[in-house]
């Protein structure tokens, strides 16, 4: 691992999920910082939570924990409130490696742009920028309409990197678990973790 480290201790990294679909997405992503031993803050807003039971059957954090990694979760993984505007990623003073939003709503975008910061998601986003921190931000949405596409342009003039959840097929995937490996592969890589998800272009198997 590189990027964040001070004494040989990592930053965290604050993972938000919000109410865009690609659950499949956010789950992997923690499961692969779990596996990396990667401290991680997580803030999953209400509407993250209706999106993990209705695309991956995960119902409350006993289940996403189950999928992520179970001990490996509870050593790595904090977990805030997103209603709690006061918690650490709140502030500038508590160092981090940067922030993802997966999947990222357009309605997350539109705060963040415009720095409305009405929930922690929102707070961790601005704080992030402002501190001139990696923000990562995983919209799906489609088709995208004038305000989206000048949305992400101002969040991107900001200093965000937008990674929009399109995986590729040159890898010729054969399952669903390979296209979400596509993404979470990227994300990584921006985090300047070295990992081993997906395949990457020209390497022999």
């Amino acid at each position: 691992m590189t990027g964040g480290v001070v004494n040989g201790r990592r930053h965290p990294v604050i993972v938000a999920i919000t109410g865009a679909s690609g659950a499949p997405y956010a789950v992997r992503l923690l499961q692969a910082l779990v596996e990396l031993q990667v401290p991680t803050w997580l803030i999953v807003s209400s509407h993250g939570w209706r999106l993990l039971r209705t695309e991956s059957d995960i119902a409350d954090l006993a289940a996403l924990r189950a999928h992520a990694g179970a001990e490996a979760f509870d050593a790595c993984v904090t977990v805030f409130d997103d209603n709690d505007r006061g918690a650490a990623p709140a502030s500038g003073s508590a160092r981090t490696s940067g922030m993802v939003v997966c999947p990222c709503s357009m309605g997350t975008v539109s705060a963040i742009a415009h720095g409305t910061s009405r929930s922690l998601v929102e707070r961790a986003a601005d704080v992030v920028l402002k501190e001139r921190r990696k923000l990562i931000l995983v919209p799906r949405e489609t088709p995208l309409s004038l305000i989206h596409l000048e949305n992400l342009t101002a969040v991107t003039r900001a200093g965000a990197t937008v990674i929009p959840a399109a995986p590729g097929f040159y890898h010729q995937p054969t399952s669903i678990a390979e296209l979400v490996d596509f993404m979470v592969a990227r994300v990584l890589d921006h985090l300047d973790l070295e990992h081993t998800v997906g395949k990457r272009w020209g390497l022999a198997e």
